[in-house]
């Protein structure tokens, strides 16, 4: 009991913070629609957000719909998106999903986390992005900065993603959890990064720390 009312009272700490810095959190990507929001947020594994940023205005000037993009040969979407890393594999599930929208989705981007799990390229964070982002359905995407921050703030212990989801899902409210995805992202890269981090410097450790929560 004591140990859940730790992990709560560290929960409400967090949220508190989070608010104060990072009110209005926005999402980073630039898109239009769910489709163009899909493509971003997969092409963003293992690549900047800024990076995808500058690719994609060119990319969606060649095809901005699952149709348009059915019909281009992989090989120019490579080309288009070669700086952002793993252009081949990316290239490949762009125009493979694509092709599937368009055959068995009425060329329409679905809403259901299951349905787009099942597209090529497009795992569980992507899915979680796109279904809170796009559809503005409860989902909280796990990439590694809240995977790193809920771990530094004794939030889960989890090894892996799925179990740091799962764990911030029963500590914070469904309501928030569209906001509290960004709201961590956008904290962990301006105060809690993966090296030279100083508690001094991070306004939640800090607090976790000197209130010993």
């Amino acid at each position: 009991m004591e140990k859940n009312f730790s992990k709560s009272l560290r929960a409400w700490v967090v949220q508190l913070i989070l608010n104060r810095l990072f009110p209005h959190p926005v999402i980073s990507l630039k898109y239009e629609n769910a489709y163009t929001l899909l493509i971003a947020v997969l092409l963003s594994a293992r690549c900047t957000d800024r990076r995808v940023n500058e690719v994609t205005p060119q990319l969606f000037s060649l095809a901005s719909t699952p149709q348009e993009m059915a019909k281009l040969p992989q090989s120019a979407i490579q080309e288009t998106i070669r700086s952002c890393g793993l252009s081949p594999t990316k290239s490949k599930a762009i125009k493979h999903l694509s092709l599937i929208l368009v055959d068995e989705h009425g060329g329409k981007v679905p809403a259901e986390l299951e349905a787009l799990k099942t597209l090529p390229g497009v795992g569980d964070k992507t899915a979680s992005v796109v279904v809170a982002q796009a559809f503005n359905r409860p989902a909280f995407p796990v990439d590694t900065h809240i995977h790193r921050c809920a771990k530094r703030w004794k939030l889960s212990s989890g090894r892996h993603t799925k179990q740091t989801e799962k764990d911030l899902k029963a500590l914070f409210p469904q309501t928030s959890w569209k906001k509290l995805h960004l709201q961590i992202i956008h904290y962990g890269r301006a105060y809690c990064p993966a090296r030279n981090h100083r508690v001094i410097a991070c306004p939640i450790c800090n607090a976790l720390e000197t209130f010993q929560i």
